[in-house]
């Protein structure tokens, strides 16, 4: 275990099973946080930066395949699915929707242990292209491992959705992003047509970021299409 305990979120309903991993995961060295919903688990991972997420598909307030969608909106921490759904299919399901790797209920400690160990080794590898998506032009500077925003050297207070659409823009930096994509991807696949959502965050982004409507610097349009940000 490294001097520096790497730090597990916990995203799970059941009390039992929260307690369990609690214990056996400090017992192993590692810091943990514990949360019982969708919302509290997001709120986590924004706050708290986990090294690796437990997460359980079944939650009372959201999917976890839902959480799973906004926390790849801006994180690609290594995510290990919980569920005791066992068809090949509810699998596929969730390593194609961003998470690394999936366990069925109930489980031994000590598997999961060891498909922690393999996912921390994984992260810590991809980390470092997490770690370096920055952008920083002397006005706006975004980091986008660490959620933060500034302007001007102010700190800029994003709602997670808003967050959610400017990270996804600053990695596809110089590209076009469509607005379907966007919706898609920060909402969800049954709200692609609904771009008022879009314009209403395009709007109140470009506010808080002081990004003129008329002449925008950074979230630009792209008539009919979508939204493009500058490369650095």
């Amino acid at each position: 275990m490294n001097s520096i305990a790497p730090r597990v979120l916990v995203i799970d309903d059941e009390v039992q099973i929260r307690r369990f991993l609690d214990i056996g995961l400090r017992a192993e060295g590692y810091q943990v946080f514990l949360a019982g919903t969708g919302k509290e688990g997001l709120g986590l991972a924004a706050t708290q930066s986990p090294d690796v997420v437990i997460l359980d598909i079944g939650l009372p307030d959201m999917e976890g395949h839902e959480v799973l969608r906004e926390l790849r909106a801006w994180s690609q921490v290594p995510v290990l699915m919980l569920s005791v759904r066992d068809a090949e299919s509810e699998k596929v399901k969730a390593l194609d929707r961003g998470a690394n790797d999936y366990v069925t209920k109930p489980f031994g400690i000590q598997e999961l242990m060891a498909r922690l160990r393999v996912l921390l080794r994984t992260g810590a590898k991809g980390g470092e292209a997490e770690a370096s998506l920055r952008y920083d032009d002397g006005a706006l500077s975004i980091d986008v491992a660490r959620r933060e925003v500034f302007v001007g050297g102010q700190p800029v207070a994003l709602t997670r959705k808003e967050f959610a659409v400017l990270s996804l823009l600053v990695r596809h930096a110089g590209r076009v992003v469509g607005q379907q994509q966007v919706l898609r991807e920060v909402w969800g696949p049954t709200h692609a047509q609904d771009t008022h959502y879009l314009r209403i965050v395009m709007g109140k982004l470009r506010q808080k970021l002081g990004d003129d409507p008329s002449s925008p610097r950074w979230l630009k349009t792209e008539p009919g299409v979508g939204y493009r940000f500058p490369a650095s």
